[in-house]
């Protein structure tokens, strides 16, 4: 489906790129032809991370420690890069999250999540897009949102409030750049099980258990099929898809919708014939 030089000639920096989704996107780029950056918090993680990939791709990858809640930082990394070439890409998927009851939450637990999550977002958003505006070139940014932005969720309270922003900000900055050639597009996908991100928001085998059930292909999606739709929407393929937020949850968000769409996982075959209307004699 995809051609191995799909990205070639593109650069593209990932934030949270050291674990996690990012990671396997960082991979999927490689192996498409895309020169990749990835920056965190954590320098060792990074590094492994850069010398597994390489060892796997044998693509160009380049590790950064940073920190995307420091405005300082962001600007010193985006300018170590474009020092050396310009980025053609952004992917902003640096994330906090955690299950807790909203009124037990410190101050301090609320700026860590809207830290990363939505000034880290725009950090690197104005860093890059500054910088492509005033050159006129063209960039892409994508975010990786949630399925509960628009809508709210309980009990993840901080990070509903973030992705919102970083949706509102998406589709505000899809029109207000899209005439000088930049493209703003995010992912919401539902739950996809990795390393560290996953265990933290369903930390007990339970809650992965009610997440299956409620989801109407009683699975859970893939880190291949995440990063195989974060390739197109980067590529140049995808370039009249400006301010989308595109929802990859196999369904799980309409399932909540309906008022009658219980019923399937309720009602037995039987119940179901009971409920036929009746021929009047």
């Amino acid at each position: 489906m995809f051609s191995s030089d799909l990205l070639a000639q593109k650069r593209i920096l990932i934030t949270g790129g050291g674990t996690g989704l990012g990671k396997a996107m960082a991979h999927r780029f490689l192996e498409l032809g895309a020169a990749v950056h990835i920056c965190g918090r954590r320098e060792q993680v990074l590094e492994e991370t850069a010398a597994e990939l390489f060892a796997a791709t044998k693509g160009t990858i380049h590790a950064i420690p940073c920190d995307v809640r420091n405005l300082e930082a962001v600007e010193a990394m985006i300018d170590s890069i474009w020092g050396e070439a310009q980025l053609d890409v952004l992917v902003n998927n640096a994330a906090g999250n955690f299950i807790a009851r909203t009124e037990e939450l410190s101050p301090r637990a609320w700026e860590s999540v809207l830290g990363i999550v939505l000034m880290g977002t725009l950090h690197c958003t104005l860093a890059c897009g500054r910088r492509w505006l005033r050159e006129k070139r063209r960039g892409t940014v994508l975010s990786i949102s949630a399925t509960y932005a628009p809508v709210g969720s309980a009990y993840v309270v901080p990070s509903a409030v973030s992705k919102a922003g970083v949706e509102a900000m998406t589709r505000s900055l899809a029109v207000e750049w899209g005439n000088r050639g930049i493209r703003m597009n995010a992912i919401a996908p539902g739950p996809i099980p990795t390393q560290g991100a996953f265990s933290r928001v369903l930390p007990r085998p339970e809650l992965e258990s009610l997440a299956l059930e409620r989801n109407p292909m009683h699975r859970f999606g893939t880190t291949e099929e995440l990063t195989n739709l974060a390739a197109f929407l980067v590529c140049d393929g995808s370039s009249y898809i400006n301010g989308e937020v595109v929802r990859m949850d196999g369904g799980e968000f309409l399932q909540g919708a309906g008022e009658f769409s219980n019923l399937g996982r309720i009602l037995s075959d039987e119940d179901w014939r009971s409920l036929k209307p009746r021929k009047k004699s």
